[in-house]
């Protein structure tokens, strides 16, 4: 039982400084490979076209470029 609850505690205190540190430096947790971007791939899904969801995000991506741009 004494092993259980040190190991619970110790997570509490991991998860409370991941907890810490996200709202001292407003920094999400990033991977260290680059993911499907390193691979050349846009997207995840075999399929030819994007689904609406996916066509809407890049349709509000591209105009805040634009607006960003301009």
């Amino acid at each position: 039982m004494e092993v259980f609850v040190l190991t619970f505690v110790i997570m509490l205190v991991v998860v409370a400084a991941m907890a810490i540190g996200y709202m001292v430096q407003r920094k999400t947790i990033a991977g260290s490979c680059g993911g499907l971007d390193a691979l050349g791939i846009e997207k995840a899904c075999d399929c030819e076209n994007p689904c609406e969801k996916r066509q809407e995000r890049m349709r509000k991506e591209k105009e805040w470029q634009q607006n960003k741009i301009i």
